[in-house]
């Protein structure tokens, strides 16, 4: 990878998070561009319904499904069909982020502000929800569990799953995403991928009703989807290419450090991986382990296209609290940690998607079977976003209880403001009552 030195870059106190965002670069993703192409395939769905997305799934992935929900028969006999090993792991996976999910959950508060007169705060699941998951480059089966089982602990009555169809699998999602769902009791399950699959959640096509939030990763493609759909339906995130950001001092682990760039470079040939370090010595480490582990790797060309990208790059720094510093700027979707001290280093980073703490906590363990959720804020959205979670699929409405005595005791002051805002007709609504 390519070396940024900023060891001599000292910004001003209030300065440093906009100029540390500055000097690391990331993949140049051009979603307005992508709307161009995506903006034709929503609004014909809009107006053709399930042909326009079957159309668009032949157009671009190759097949055309007998229909667009995959029946349950399929569902079944992939689960059937599933390896043990690979059962057991979902299942780990599933009842560690049910786990976490249940612990973060939240419940309806009642606040007595006065005598007679409460506000409760009640907490209300999303009615209908559309999860997407990809499968390009990866089936990427995890990506069911992220989104499905906080879907599942919020109280989601309506989930509708979607993911394209395979050419070698006749038309329907790969086998193992299929075996998911029917793992987590997902049935309705849709052959379609990319912009159109977004739309047919967004508008309804076909069996599929429409719903009120999509989540889920996805190429620039399903991102621009999501920016142009927003409005029509709530999203998650416009979610880009992977990154990874490790800060390491000179007790980290290069080959563990190397294994870890190289294990995001995998997704994609725009993933980013960003090594943060104070140490001349383990940088040359890691650029040997690079070497020596890209050898047997399976996407060695996948890889080695990252890693050379522009997004990806060995980042030298003065000390661990200037890295604090660049890495709070660089706001990673994934941060480790392997430094001395790596819980007291952690407890300092304010932007992050997800924080990985000491040698033995890699971003992999978050992907699979951490407990946490891996679908997180990229592009540097960490400083205002947060990773998908139980809140995500809930909203809160206030219901509001005041009895006669309560209101006579406030009304003067509703009156009075207003007046002041000169809607003296809001006044007069709670006026009427006083006078009776």
């Amino acid at each position: 990878m390519r070396r940024l030195d900023l060891r001599n870059l000292e910004p001003a106190a209030e300065e440093w998070q906009w100029v540390y965002s500055a000097a690391v670069p990331r993949a140049e993703v051009d979603v307005e561009h992508a709307m161009a192409a995506v903006q034709p395939i929503c609004e014909d769905v809009k107006s053709r319904g399930a042909d326009a997305v079957l159309d668009a799934g032949e157009r671009f992935d190759g097949v055309r499904p007998d229909q667009l929900r995959v029946p349950g028969a399929a569902i079944n006999q992939a689960l059937e069909s599933l390896a043990p090993d690979i059962r057991a792991g979902l299942e780990e996976s599933i009842r560690r982020l049910r786990q976490t999910c249940e612990a973060e959950l939240e419940h309806t508060l009642v606040t007595d502000v006065a005598p007679g007169a409460t506000v409760e705060r009640r907490m209300v699941p999303m009615q209908r929800v559309g999860l997407y998951v990809p499968g390009g480059l990866a089936p990427l089966v995890s990506t069911v569990i992220m989104n499905a089982v906080p879907a599942q602990v919020a109280g989601v009555p309506g989930i509708a799953l979607a993911s394209p169809p395979n050419a070698e699998f006749g038309g329907l999602p790969h086998p193992t995403i299929l075996a998911a769902c029917g793992l987590l009791g997902i049935d309705e399950v849709y052959s379609a991928g990319g912009a159109q699959a977004l739309a047919m959640f967004a508008y309804g096509a076909g069996e599929c009703r429409p719903v009120n939030l999509i989540t889920g990763p996805g190429n620039i493609y399903v991102a621009a989807a999501k920016r142009y759909l927003q409005g029509t339906v709530s999203i998650d995130a416009e979610a880009g290419p992977t990154e990874i950001a490790i800060i390491a001092d000179d007790t980290a682990d290069a080959a563990f450090v190397a294994a870890d760039l190289i294990s995001q470079a995998e997704h994609d040939p725009m993933a980013a991986s960003v090594l943060i370090t104070d140490s001349e010595q383990l940088a040359d480490a890691v650029d040997s382990a690079l070497l020596d582990q890209l050898g047997s790797a399976k996407h060695a060309d996948r890889i080695r296209t990252a890693l050379d990208g522009q997004q990806s790059a060995t980042v030298l720094v003065r000390d661990v609290d200037q890295a604090v510093q660049v890495a709070n700027g660089y706001a990673a979707e994934h941060l480790e940690i392997q430094t001395v001290g790596a819980a007291d280093v952690a407890a300092r980073i304010v932007n992050a998607g997800a924080v990985f703490v000491g040698s033995h906590t890699p971003v992999s363990l978050g992907d699979y079977a951490a407990g946490s959720n891996h679908v997180l804020p990229t592009a540097g959205c960490a400083c205002h976003s947060s990773g998908l979670s139980v809140r995500a699929f809930c909203k809160n409405m206030h219901v509001v209880t005041y009895d006669e005595a309560a209101l006579r005791e406030v009304g003067d002051h509703v009156v009075t403001l207003a007046e002041a805002e000169n809607l003296p007709s809001h006044g007069a609504a709670v006026s009427i009552r006083m006078s009776r």
